[in-house]
């Protein structure tokens, strides 16, 4: 029988999910054979006791980023015995949960068909994005989508991936950014179809999704537009063999 993990990644200094991980926690322990977690160390020491008491295996990471925080689950889940792994932001795994519940748990389900499968958002979902991230996310997603040759939402922070696939974003993954270098990696290293599936569930809700931070307009794009060009250029270059 082919069983499922939820891998997850979190930096939650505020504890602004526990209450809503304290409801969801049941739902989502129904979905999957196992349960990982990154936490940074920074994280709200009552989101950090929530989830240790649940079905997680947690572990506490220093504040490095969310590419590190996200290899540091990927080994982390590999350390256990399932032979899919669903890895999900956790915020957006939260919202999902809330929101779509169904659609998740069938998600879940398709998981094993695919060795790896980039789950993207719907043209609904897409469009609840603040303005600055789905104009940014537009370019993104049409380099993404050239350089694996078919129409694809890359940057909605969720995927799966088989054992074997996840064996190789561990010994390849090193990029600033992860959410084109795994498939890339899958791809053009592992030699693996890559997949593609959209979703309602992966849609935006400013309490539990937005970005901490205090930064005005001008910024914000800056900020998108700079994400766009990392992700953009990892999707040309990764696993690509050059001769100099």
């Amino acid at each position: 029988m082919q069983q499922t993990a939820i891998v997850t990644v979190t930096h939650d200094p505020i504890g602004r999910n526990v209450d809503l991980f304290h409801e969801l926690q049941e739902w989502i322990g129904d979905t999957y054979s196992e349960f990982f977690i990154t936490i940074s160390e920074e994280s709200s020491p009552t989101l950090i006791h929530e989830v240790q008491k649940s079905k997680f295996n947690t572990k506490i990471i220093p504040k490095l980023g969310a590419a590190h925080a996200r290899r540091e689950a990927v080994k982390f889940g590999l350390g256990g015995t399932s032979s899919h792994f669903h890895y999900c932001d956790f915020d957006r795994l939260l919202t999902w949960a809330q929101n779509h519940l169904n659609e998740l748990k069938k998600t879940v389900q398709l998981l094993h068909q695919f060795d790896y499968l980039i789950i993207g958002r719907t043209k609904r979902a897409f469009a609840t994005h603040p303005i600055e991230w789905i104009e940014t996310e537009k370019i993104t997603n049409k380099i993404c989508s050239l350089e694996l040759g078919r129409e694809v939402d890359i940057t909605a922070g969720s995927c799966s991936f088989s054992r074997v696939a996840g064996e190789y974003i561990q010994q390849h993954s090193k990029e600033k950014m992860t959410d084109v270098e795994w498939p890339m990696i899958v791809h053009r290293i592992a030699n693996l179809e890559v997949g593609y599936h959209a979703v309602e569930g992966l849609e935006y809700h400013e309490k539990i999704n937005s970005v901490n931070t205090q930064v005005n307009d001008t910024e914000a794009w800056l900020s998108r537009l700079k994400l766009s060009l990392i992700i953009s250029e990892t999707a040309y270059n990764v696993g690509k063999k050059r001769i100099y």
